[in-house]
């Protein structure tokens, strides 16, 4: 599973959330990014970037280059060469549309596309939509919310998530509701 975060607005195609500015790199105008793809530079395949500050302002960037440095994943902008820039750019988040992510393997999913979809039990009982999901480190964990309670379900397949049907706009689990 890969995760990501995501948001639409009115008409425009779903955006995945990949990343944020977290400081300048050097002199010349390269910027720290925190990266959330895995590697975490495979975040420069998936492009145009839409880029949102803090106040809502986007700006859509192609040609954004990069690499890992150390700890560091560095991108250089192209037309900007100035470390000033790069840090008023601090903070501002890293969108692509979901178009730009490539089809996942048979039997995986992106987090994005799993979000909304109404999760039930093999006996047919609701427990709501899945809310996000998040990694514990041992496994992800589906976030099932209704109107009374939110249930956290390991993303485990087959053991309790036994089945995805996208077209139907179900995840299907075997968990004990009352838990």
């Amino acid at each position: 599973m890969t995760g990501a975060s995501s948001e639409r607005t009115g008409s425009q195609e779903r955006r995945i959330l990949l990343g944020r500015i977290s400081g300048a790199f050097g002199i010349r105008g390269e910027a720290k990014l925190e990266s959330w793809t895995e590697p975490r530079d495979a975040i420069f395949r998936y492009q145009p970037w839409i880029l949102r500050d803090a106040q809502g302002n986007e700006t859509e960037v192609r040609g954004v280059r990069g690499k890992l440095s150390g700890k560091f994943t560095v991108a250089s902008f192209p037309h900007i060469t100035d470390r000033d820039a790069i840090e008023a750019m601090r903070g501002t988040e890293i969108y692509v549309p979901r178009s730009a992510l490539p089809p996942p393997s048979e039997g995986e999913y992106y987090w994005v596309d799993l979000e909304g979809l109404r999760v039930v039990t093999i006996e047919g009982v609701a427990l709501g939509t899945v809310s996000h999901l998040f990694s514990t480190g041992a496994n992800d964990v589906l976030v099932a919310r209704d109107d009374e309670r939110e249930r956290m379900i390991p993303f485990v397949q087959p053991q309790y998530v036994t089945s995805v049907d996208f077209d139907a706009g179900v995840v299907t689990v075997d968990w004990d509701p009352d838990f």
